[in-house]
């Protein structure tokens, strides 16, 4: 735990972060919050699958999955303040899933070209499986067209990393090619409303204010 850690931090705990993403606990680590990660035994896609069916927006599910994150390490770690993440994609109504293969991400990259797409956010807070800080936020994200010559060059460049985000891209490496224009936070776009759960933190007197 750093010195910066222990002049911000308030719970004699660290806290979990429950969550296999390597983007959020960079974010908390920059914060300089101390915390372990704790990987939530969650089903993510059966979850996901009835809130699509009823019309749940990519807010709300995005809200759901990381609350269903929290609980669950939650329940296991008593006394301990565990925080979920998710983030979905949506554009016009419509939530993409993760993209299989190379025809998977050449297929969003086409959907997504020239259009406006939001990404949404949403971190939750839970103490002994209750809910206890729900935070959420949204960025808009404007592709350029791209044409397929390029689509070609940058499924080629960026290999199988493009894989591993609802839109065929990580803003924060070769996917910084594909925008004319970005509105959000940083870390909303990178899978966490980091100012709105530092603001939260703080209200729950786990940060120094």
């Amino acid at each position: 735990m750093s010195v910066l850690s222990h002049k911000l931090w308030m719970s004699p705990d660290r806290m979990i972060l429950a969550s296999g993403s390597a983007a959020r606990a960079q974010m908390l680590e920059s914060a300089g919050l101390p915390f372990e990660i704790i990987r939530p035994d969650v089903d993510e896609r059966s979850l996901e699958a009835p809130l699509r069916a009823a019309g749940a927006g990519g807010s709300a599910i995005a809200t759901a999955l990381a609350k269903a994150k929290a609980s669950q390490v939650s329940a296991h770690y008593p006394g301990r303040y565990v925080l979920g993440g998710d983030q979905t994609l949506e554009i016009d109504g419509v939530l993409l899933a993760k993209p299989e293969g190379r025809d998977g991400a050449r297929a969003h990259l086409r959907l997504l070209s020239g259009r406006v797409h939001q990404l949404h956010s949403a971190a939750i807070l839970a103490r002994d499986g209750e809910i206890v800080l729900e935070v959420a936020d949204h960025a808009s994200l404007t592709m350029r067209p791209l044409s397929a010559d390029f689509i070609e060059a940058y499924l080629d460049a960026a290999g199988e990393a493009v894989l591993g985000s609802v839109g065929a891209y990580q803003i924060e490496g070769l996917g910084v090619h594909l925008f004319d224009k970005i509105e959000g936070q940083h870390s909303v776009i990178m899978g966490m409303p980091l100012h709105p759960l530092l603001v939260g933190l703080r209200s729950l007197s786990l940060l120094r204010g």
